[in-house]
Parts: C-alpha cells; sequence; structure tokens
C-alpha cells in the first residue's frame, strides 16, 4: 500500500486539489507571508519531558505525523532505532500516523484517531512539504489546531516540528530561507515555544554546492558511480529519499536537534496560550459514520471477515459502502467547515453534495489515479459562518466517464470499459470531518 500512496505526493498536491480536503494552490505575496532565515534546528522549549523519561528508562511512545516521506522506511525508523540505541533501558516504541499526499489540514481531523488515543509521548510533525501549495492562513490554522488539541490531551506530550525538502521546493533554501510552508510553520513553533528541525539544511548545502543528484536511479556499478563524479544521489523521484542517503542525512538533522536539546526546559505541563489565530482548527473532529445514521442502502463493512474494512481499518474508524443509486447521508452540524472521510477507487461513482440552500455540486469518487483505492476527503464546505448547516449527500445513479477522466490525465494502462473491477458506482465512506460538532 506504501508504494502506491507515496505516488500521490510525487504529484504534489494537483490531485488533492480536485478531490480531496487540502485548500487549492493560492501563491501568496513574499512581501505579506515573509520567509524566515534557514536554521536547521531551534530549540525553543526543547522537549524536556521525553528526554527526561528515556534518561529515567521508562516507557516511551513517538508519534510520526506526516505525509509520504515520513511512511517511507527512512528517517521515522532510523529515529526510532537511535532513540532505542541511546536509551537502552528505555522501551520506545513509535506511533506511524504518516499518510501519502495528505497535509496539516487532514492531521488535524485524524490527530485523535490516529495519535492522541495512543497518548504519546513525543509528537513529531511532518507536513511541510505537503503543505507547499496551501496558503499560510490555512497551515497556520490547521498546525495550531494540532498543537492545542494535542496539549488539551496531555499537557506533558512533547511536539516538534520537522521539515523535509523536494527539488520542487529547495529554491528559498539555496539563498538561506526556509520555503513558504515551513516559514508558516515556524510562526505556529515561535507562539507555542515549540522546537523545529529542518532535516534538509545540508541536502541544501550540497545541493548548493553541485554534490548531490536530485533525482536519479541507484549507481549499481563502479561505471554508474564514476559518472556521478562523487555526487550523491538524492532520490529517484526529487521527492523521496534513498534510505542510505537522504534519509541517512535526515537521521542525522534529528540527532544533532535532539542532542541540542539536552538540558533545555523543565520537565511539566507545557503552557497553553492564548491562540495565535482565532478560527484555529483546535475544535476539529471525526465523527465516525454511524453516529449520522446511514439509511437504506449503506452496509458496515467488519474488518475481521471483509478486506476492504480490514486494509483501512488503522485510518478509517469505520468503512461503510454503498452501491445504490440514491443513498443519502443527512446531517446537520453547527460550525464552519465539513467534508467527509472516504476512499476514491476504480469501482466508485459520484455523490451529489447540497450544503444549505445552495446548488448542488457532483463529487466524483474517481479521478485519474484510481487504478486502485487510497484515502480522500470529499469536500462539502470550509470557512462557512459559525452556524448550524444542513448536508444532505446522496449517490448519484450514473457513474463518471471513467475512460475520459483517464484520457484528459494521460492515464492509459487500463481500460476501464473493458476491465471489470472499473464497474459500478460504489461508496465508501468512514467519517464526517468538522471544524464544529454534530447536531444530533
Amino acid at each position: 500500500m506504501f508504494h502506491r500512496l507515496s505516488r500521490i505526493i510525487v504529484l504534489l498536491t494537483v490531485a488533492m486539489t480536485a478531490v480531496g480536503f487540502v485548500a487549492p494552490v493560492g501563491i501568496a505575496r513574499a512581501e505579506a507571508y515573509p520567509l524566515v532565515p534557514a536554521v536547521e534546528c531551534r530549540v525553543r522549549g526543547g522537549m524536556p519531558n521525553v528526554l527526561a523519561k528515556l534518561r529515567a528508562g521508562k516507557a516511551v511512545r513517538i508519534a510520526y505525523l506526516g505525509g509520504s516521506i515520513t511512511a517511507q522506511k527512512g528517517w521515522r525508523p532510523k529515529t526510532l532505532a537511535w532513540f532505542g540505541e541511546q536509551y537502552p533501558d528505555a522501551r520506545v516504541s513509535e506511533i506511524n500516523a504518516a499518510i501519502g499526499g495528505t497535509g496539516s489540514d487532514l492531521g488535524c481531523f485524524r490527530l485523535a484517531h490516529d495519535v492522541l488515543r495512543h497518548d504519546p509521548d513525543l509528537l513529531f510533525v511532518e507536513f511541510a512539504v505537503n503543505d507547499g501549495g496551501a496558503p499560510p492562513e490555512n497551515i497556520y490554522r490547521s498546525m495550531e489546531g494540532i498543537v492545542r488539541q494535542t496539549w488539551r490531551h496531555d499537557p506533558t506530550t512533547d511536539i516538534c516540528f520537522v521539515y523535509t525538502i523536494t527539488k520542487s521546493l529547495v529554491g528559498p533554501m539555496l539563498q538561506g530561507q526556509f520555503p513558504r510552508a515551513a516559514s508558516a510553520d515556524e510562526r505556529v513553533a515561535e507562539h507555542y515555544a515549540i522546537p523545529s528541525i529542518h532535516m534538509a539544511m545540508e541536502v541544501a548545502r550540497l545541493a548548493k554546492a553541485d554534490r548531490l543528484v536530485w533525482a536519479a536511479g541507484k549507481p549499481k556499478t563502479d561505471a554508474e558511480r564514476e559518472a556521478l563524479g562523487g555526487k550523491m544521489v538524492f532520490a529517484r523521484d526529487g521527492v523521496h529519499p534513498y534510505p542510505d542517503t537522504g534519509h541517512e542525512l535526515y537521521l542525522e538533522a534529528v540527532v544533532r536537534g535532539v542532542k541540542a536539546m539536552a538540558g533545555v526546559g523543565r520537565p511539566g505541563p507545557h503552557a497553553l496560550p492564548e491562540p495565535l489565530r482565532a478560527d484555529n482548527w483546535e475544535r476539529a473532529t471525526m465523527v465516525p459514520l454511524s453516529r449520522l445514521d446511514p439509511g437504506d442502502g449503506w452496509t458496515h463493512l467488519d474488518p475481521a471477515s471483509d478486506g476492504m474494512a480490514k486494509r483501512w481499518s488503522n485510518r478509517l474508524p469505520e468503512v461503510w459502502k454503498t452501491p445504490a443509486a440514491g443513498a443519502r447521508l443527512h446531517f446537520r452540524f453547527k460550525g464552519t467547515t465539513a467534508a467527509v472521510y472516504d476512499l476514491l477507487g476504480p469501482d466508485c461513482g459520484q455523490v451529489s453534495v447540497t450544503l444549505d440552500d445552495r446548488k448542488p455540486v457532483v463529487r466524483p469518487r474517481f479521478d485519474r489515479y484510481c487504478t486502485y483505492h487510497r484515502l480522500a476527503t470529499l469536500p462539502i464546505g470550509r470557512d462557512l459562518p459559525d452556524a448550524v448547516h444542513t448536508v444532505t449527500l446522496q449517490l448519484l445513479p450514473d457513474p463518471p466517464d471513467k475512460a475520459a477522466i483517464f484520457k484528459k490525465g494521460h492515464q492509459d494502462a487500463e481500460d476501464p470499459a473493458t476491465n471489470p473491477k472499473y464497474r459500478g458506482i460504489n461508496w465508501y465512506a468512514g467519517a464526517v470531518l468538522l471544524v464544529g460538532e454534530l447536531v444530533e
């Protein structure tokens, strides 16, 4: 599943803008959102609680919330192993909360389900790449929501923001500045005294010195290595580092950062100051679909007996399926933002979305990458008046034109007209995502 999910981030946020919860790409004026100076580690308040537990030989849970770069067998398992080696008396375990192609907006909604219910001692947050196309205002709201939810749950949980890089985003770092998303994250980190580590400072230094190849196959022969002139190969695609090159540099940066935090701060609860933004997403929540009481045509899939439900049981709180045209979900909520946490896939159809008295909008649950199923979000509305809203979603009888969607996306590997896996108008859903609360 990982290699399929990681294909999404290769294309950055293009596909997610069309079908997901990621905000449309909007390039803000540089003067409105100044970039911050590039520094590998800002220790700020450090991580005194988890370091004290590690030194005392206690059980420690480290959570990794991020995208496909974190999902890789790279900096995440490397740093986890390093903590275990440095503190052999401690029982170090991980909470892997990485999903390829997703940003801090979805991360804010899934935080409680994927991370907080497991009671982490340390939370690494990695979204600077996947947030690369999001307006800074959206980044502020979601990253601040992650911080405030975490410390409302347990104020002794240490948090560390970590940043990765891609070839397409490295430009500002070559000039000594963080890219826009990491700069936005830094504003939140500064407000809450959260330490941050940019794991790619050495990557940028090597690239600037022309000692790094961003995207290439790994050299296998002496001739191939000689052709590279001693340069390091960062990744095959310019995004996802090779474990023994780019991810090793990421590990080394985290190690330096953690060592710099030794002795910084005193163990105890983190103070929760007034919000940086009043409209932050501290109220973001994931509501299981069963609370909406799905009506006729819906089936709850049991992960003990259903392969699809089992496959997604670690992410979706429930999996419901309907193949029935006209099947509906109807609910009311008080708040400002709503979406459905669902799946896109080859056998999926399209859904009509009606919000309040607005005209219905059709949301296909199929796109040009749907040779397989993957997590997605069906947008309903965001930045709404903080009032009670009414939502009706209905599965439409006609499937999207899957062949035309593939053709438009230059995806010609399979023919939806002849391949039976593309038949159907199914809709798979698991939860409603709200900034606010369900009105029952």
